[in-house]
């Protein structure tokens, strides 16, 4: 395991709060992006393999590809920019049994990459391995995601950050709620 995958690891899992994971936070999104920011500029371009030399440096690829960017640009393109090698890196992981033995919440960012995804095999398998997690909470959540994907083929909540125009029903959906 590298130094910056251990570095981020332990930042995530035992510096941030659960709580911090999933709340709009501006010290939080420029502390992570202070930390960092310079490294997912600098990685970014590398293919999946390179992250996939051990289990360690994989979820935390995953987090550096996923995680990281949505805390540093929020409202912002960039946010979305490294899902395909944040999914390619996770759906390797867990190719090669990497998940196994983790914890919850390390799985469930393992995982989140597909949630993510706008494809609906992703969401499929998305759902399907958020299910096996046990956790109601989780699991609906992978639910809401999966069904935004079989109605719409995107998340609607994205179309003005990466300019896309809204149909009438995807406006509807975001002022019900489907957004996150």
């Amino acid at each position: 395991m590298s130094d910056w995958s251990a570095a981020l690891l332990a930042y995530w899992f035992d510096e941030l709060a659960p709580a911090q994971w999933w709340k709009k936070d501006v010290a939080i999104d420029a502390e992570i992006g202070a930390r960092f920011g310079g490294l997912w500029e600098a990685q970014r371009s590398h293919p999946a393999i390179d992250f996939l030399t051990d289990p360690e440096t994989a979820r935390a690829a995953v987090l550096l590809f996923d995680q990281v960017p949505r805390n540093m640009f929020r409202d912002d393109p960039r946010a979305y920019a490294t899902d395909p090698l944040a999914r390619a890196i996770a759906t390797q992981a867990i190719e090669a049994e990497w998940d196994e033995g983790l914890s919850l919440h390390e799985r469930q960012f393992l995982y989140m990459p597909l949630m993510h995804s706008e494809d609906l095999g992703d969401q499929q398998r998305s759902l399907a391995l958020f299910a096996g997690l046990g956790d109601p909470e989780i699991t609906d959540f992978a639910r809401k995601h999966y069904e935004a994907i079989e109605r719409f083929g995107r998340f609607p909540h994205r179309n003005a950050v990466l300019g896309r125009d809204s149909t009438p029903e995807e406006i509807a959906a975001i002022a019900a709620g489907a957004h996150w």
